[in-house]
Formats: C-alpha cells, structure tokens, sequence
C-alpha cells in the first residue's frame, strides 16, 4: 500500500512573505513547483548541498518550462536571486544557464554561471500584489539546476554557507527541522531497492507493520527504470520473494526495465501491512543508549515531514546513512593486502593494495541510443571535450565507472555524476560527427548515479575475501552465492591513452560461498540491520555478493529475523546467542 499525505498549496510552495520593518522576503523552494514541466526532481545530493534541487535533463535540447504561482501580497521592486550550479565552470556557453520569468517578463540576468552551489543575482523586477506566475526557461537542455528562488525588496544576497542554510530556510518558510507528525511501525525500512524490497516482503508475511522509506518514486534501486541495471546472481533460499522483485537478463540501459519494474511494484502493493513512503528521503535519526528509537524523513517535492517510530531499523540505503547518522562503526576504501589476507599476485595493487587508499568501486551512469527515422542534430558540448579528448561511443554500459582516490562516492557524488555526464555528452558528440551517424540519437541517459560501494557498517563478522576464496561455512550462513569475485579497476592505470570514466574488472572465481547472518546486523547499534551493499565486509569481500539478487537474500533474511527478534522481544545479536535454531528453520524454509 502506497500512503500519501494530504499537501496544502502552502506547504507545496514553500513560501512566506516576511515582513521585518519595511524588508519583504519571498522564498520559493523550486523542488515544490507546481508543474515541473520537462525539469526532473533531483534528490541525490541532499547531503552535499542542502536540498532536492529541480534540473532539466533534456539530453540536448531545452526542456519545457517549469511553472507554479505565488502570492505576492504588496506589490513593488523585488530584488531576486537563484540557488543554483554552473556544474561545468570555464566556458561561456555554460550547459547550466536558464531564465526566470515572472508573469511571462523574464528577469535581466540570466543565472547558473556560478561555480559551486551560490546564488546567482538575476536583476530587479517590478511586481503586482496577488497570484504571480513563476517559470524556469532552460536554455541549452543540458542539466540546469537550480534549488531556490529569493526574492527581497533589499538588495542582501543569502547566506551560501552550509551550516546557515537550514536556519535561514526555517525562517522564511515557518518549517522546523523536527517533524510534527510521528507514526509508529513494527520496522522501519529506508531504501527501496531490491534489498530494501525483500526485507519488506519477509517481515510483512511474518505479520510485522513495515514502513518503507524510498527517495525515488520507482522502487527497484540499481534495477528501477530510472537507473536500468539488471539483476545478477542466485536466488539462495528465496527464490519466492525475490522472483517477484528481479529483472530478466535484459542489455543494461534497455527501457524493459519497465516491465519488470511494473512487476515489482504490483507485488509489493498486494501487502496491505507494507507501507511505501516513495519520494520521502530520510536525513536524520534519533538515538538513546546505542539503540535507534526513530527515523526522519522528508518529501522530496513538498518537504512534509515524518518521523518513523520502531524498535527495528534496516538499513537499505547503500551508503550507510541510518548507522552513519546513528554513531554505528563503518568502513570506507581499500584495506591494504596484509591486514586480511586478500592479495592477488595476478593483479597486485589494481587487486589490493599495499597500503590504505580510498578507491572503493565506482558508479556508473548508463544511457542509450537508437536510429532516428529523420536527421537528429547534437549541438555542440565545449565544456564536455576536456574530458573525452577524440573518445566517442554510441553506449554506456556497466564499465563507464569512475573510479577516484580523490572524488569520494559520497561527499564528491555530484561531481562524479557530472563528469561521467560530461562523458557521456562529448562521446556522443564525437560519434556524430563520423559519417552515416546524421540519424543516430541520444535516446535515454540517466541522471542517477548506479553505486556500487561506499560506506560498509561493520557488524559481529566482518566478510572478507577469502571466506568466499575457501567457501567458509558458518553456523549462520544466510546468504549463499556462486558468482566470481569481480572488483574493478581503472583503464588508465593501464593505458593512459584511455580516458579516466572507462575500468575493466578483474575476476576470481570461486566455488559456493556463505555469508553468516552476523554480517547483517550493526556492532555497535543494538537494533539495526544492514542488507545491500552496506553490510559488514572488506572492499574485496563485497566483490562477489554485491549484486542485487545476493543482496535482496540479504534483504529477506533481515526481514526474517526482525520477526523473530519482535516475537522474542530481543536484539539482532540475540538471535546469533539465543534463537538461532528457530532462526535458521525460518530461513531454510522460506522456499
């Protein structure tokens, strides 16, 4: 069941008129805009830079016009400026520059020439009391953005410190950062994809009220239509639940993503005790003696907050954010080769390296094109050929990963989606300018990141490579996969005529491996559990069980267990100490 809150125009908005002696402030959050037009709902950065930000995503040619109406109670000269990103700094003809239009007469600037999230000053304008049409006009259909609009009767630039944001947001908007409205739930679930899905599914049919938080409106994670990976691996002990949630073997980025995708969403409704909160994204936890006590989480277009009350948490987000918020102990890069025993003479350091780094595994951005029935033009992309140099493609598939000691996955996650869209443009260009390419077209490319791996919460047993090299078997074991151990590296380590956004993958093939259930629940949180690529293991250990249907086992295996530890009324460690015989019926039965 999909549960949607009531939103007022108000709220929707976002927007207050203050009056503080004679200065009037309007702030509009452009995330909340009435008709979104061709510009899409950017959620992924939220962390970096504050806030969901509207984008337009046109591949190439100028989107539709976002629109909403405010309300201006006294009519004057209103100074305004917009929050916004020139995410491709350096060039003239910046892909990141629009317009703002009130009432239809565009305001003298245009704005997004600013490097790094700012507020760009886009004029003064004269305007009437009472309903005023607000519209963002793209101008070159390559990823514009822009977070807020601030309008003054003073001349006063916002503040763009980070730290100062959420202050000046709740005084213009009468918002708080704690929300008002708190539900309740046997289990709390944050991230839809194939893990998150699964968890849900097996805690629902042992009875349990979930509540499953997921920032896109499509579930599916790395599998959805928005993202389109298809899913790897075996079933494990259940082949039930997760047939119902897995793609077929379909050409990564192809548009049958949406077919199962539709499978998967049918299936995940016919649970009337699953509760979906799509398009809210969690930013916060509370937490009392090492235990997790609620989950806040916000929408992404109306900014309504919840929070979730449980006495079981999951931690589906792939980056670890429910244990990082709560204090759990995590990992982040490369172990170096002594600590656990995980070299590899074949590959050396590309393998594992002989001290720490951050390199962990790259995300990618897939896309996809097709042959048009008439001549499609591509404009030019200047700011894109730093980048590409002569590389030109007509694909992007599993390998266009950027992998980076410098940019980190989490903290430097927009840069990283933006170079590999600056990839991804340029190649394209190059590729047209070949001759008999005059109809090929720039069908599909994503504008989410597919991760792979960042952060990794530690657990009671921490998953290496060579459980997987020596097929250890556990009292606990869970999770059984088959798949080789597949970690990558980057081309130019090798050939430094290739460009940095290409890797190649190193595989090592192994027999049937186990993962013990004492890898999926937190060390150092008493009632989280982890199920995706955020469970305890070392960078290598995550070669092999990353893939989606190992980690939607991991997903219906917690599941699992958060009803017998909410029948016992325990921890996930007890299960390990004091259930497990009980435990293990469960999980070996589930098929």
């Amino acid at each position: 069941m999909t549960t949607r809150m009531p939103i007022n125009l108000i709220s929707l908005l976002f927007a207050t008129l203050l009056f503080s002696g004679c200065q009037k402030e309007l702030l509009i959050e452009c995330e909340s805009f009435d008709h979104k037009g061709g510009w899409v709902v950017d959620p992924q950065f939220v962390e970096q830079m504050g806030s969901p930000y509207l984008m337009a995503h046109g591949m190439g040619e100028p989107v539709e016009n976002a629109t909403t109406t405010i309300q201006v109670p006294a009519s004057g000269t209103y100074h305004v400026w917009a929050r916004t990103n020139d995410w491709a700094p350096g060039h003239w003809e910046s892909p990141g520059q629009f317009n703002i239009l009130l009432n239809g007469k565009q305001l003298p600037e245009t704005v997004g020439k600013f490097m790094g999230w700012g507020w760009n000053y886009a004029g003064k304008i004269n305007v009437k009391g009472g309903p005023v049409v607000m519209e963002l006009e793209d101008l070159s259909g390559f990823n514009a953005r822009c977070d807020a609009i601030y309008m003054s009767n003073k001349y006063r630039t916002p503040t763009n410190q980070q730290r100062y944001l959420p202050e000046f947001r709740n005084r213009l908007t009468n918002s708080r950062e704690i929300p008002e409205q708190s539900l309740n739930f046997d289990l709390v679930i944050v991230g839809g994809g194939i893990a998150g899905c699964a968890a849900s599914i097996a805690a629902a049919e042992q009875g349990l009220k979930v509540a499953l938080i997921h920032d896109r409106p499509m579930l599916g994670g790395n599998a959805s239509s928005e993202i389109r990976v298809h899913t790897l691996g075996i079933y494990g002990h259940f082949e039930r639940i997760l047939k119902m949630l897995d793609t077929r073997h379909y050409p990564n980025g192809s548009p049958e993503a949406r077919i199962d995708e539709n499978k998967r969403h049918k299936n995940m409704e016919q649970y009337s005790n699953i509760h979906m909160f799509l398009e809210f994204r969690a930013y916060g936890t509370q937490s009392e003696d090492q235990t997790i006590t609620s989950v806040d989480a916000r929408h992404t277009s109306s900014g309504e907050q919840i929070r979730f009350i449980a006495p079981y948490f999951i931690d589906c987000t792939g980056d670890g954010w429910i244990g990082y918020w709560a204090g759990a102990e995590y990992l982040y890069g490369r172990e170096k080769a002594s600590e656990h025993g995980e070299s590899w003479e074949k590959y050396g350091e590309l393998w594992s390296p002989d001290s720490t780094d951050n390199n962990v595994l790259g995300a990618s951005v897939l896309w996809r094109t097709s042959e048009s029935d008439s001549v499609y033009a591509f404009p030019k992309v200047p700011w894109a050929m730093d980048v590409v140099g002569n590389f030109a493609a007509r694909k992007g598939t599993w390998n266009w990963e950027l992998i980076s000691n410098e940019w980190h996955q989490i903290e430097n996650a927009e840069q990283i989606r933006d170079h590999m869209l600056k990839a991804i443009y340029g190649s394209f260009f190059n590729e047209k300018k070949k001759p008999g390419n005059e109809h090929l077209k720039l069908e599909w490319v994503s504008y989410l990141l597919g991760k792979r791996e960042s952060r990794r919460l530690v657990g009671d047993y921490l998953y290496t490579f060579n459980d997987m090299r020596n097929s250890q078997s556990f009292p606990d074991a869970v999770v059984v996969e088959e798949r080789e151990v597949d970690v990558h590296y980057r081309q130019d380590k090798l050939d430094e005529d290739k460009p940095d956004f290409l890797t190649d993958a190193m595989f090592y093939q192994v027999d049937r491996y186990y993962i013990p259930y004492r890898s999926l629940y937190s060390k150092s949180i008493n009632n989280l559990f982890m199920a995706g690529r955020c469970f305890s293991c070392t960078h290598i250990g995550l070669g092999g069980p990353r893939v989606m249907r190992t980690t939607g086992q991991m997903g219906a295996t917690v599941g699992y267990a958060a009803s017998v530890c909410f029948d016992h009324q325990c921890n996930p460690r007890d299960i390990y100490e004091k259930h497990l015989e009980e435990y293990m019926q469960m999980v070996l039965a589930s098929d």
